[in-house]
């Protein structure tokens, strides 16, 4: 895990988006463990208090659970990762094209980009 970390956003919040990321890709199954707060922190480079404070984020979204004397595990119920994918899928969207709004680019000038970023992707 990078610790390149934007001022912008509390450290343990992007912690949490770095983990749901992981999980919406299939790199972490639902059930499987995540690393230690100690193991996290080391990775992370931040205070265990931090990653500590991420787990208890992600626990309260419900998308973990902690086993008391086992560690803190991906929650098992695959809707809770697939609503976690569409959100996140959601929000990404919902940035760029604000981004291309911003940028004075219409809404048809976006989606025909789009389009012909796509297709020149299908030809390499």
């Amino acid at each position: 895990m990078a610790n390149h970390f934007e001022t912008s956003k509390p450290i343990y919040l992007q912690i949490v988006d770095t983990i749901f990321q992981t999980i919406v890709r299939g790199e972490i199954k639902p059930g499987e463990k995540l690393p230690s707060v100690r193991e996290m922190a080391i990775q992370s480079g931040v205070n265990p208090n931090t990653i500590q404070r991420s787990y208890a984020e992600m626990e309260r979204m419900g998308v973990v659970e902690t086993k008391r004397g086992q560690g803190t595990f991906v929650t098992e119920r695959k809707t809770i990762v697939d609503e976690l994918k569409q959100t996140m899928q959601t929000e990404v969207i919902g940035q760029f094209i604000k981004n291309m709004e911003e940028l004075g680019i219409t809404k048809q000038q976006i989606i025909a980009a789009l389009q012909e970023y796509l297709k020149e992707g299908e030809e390499k």
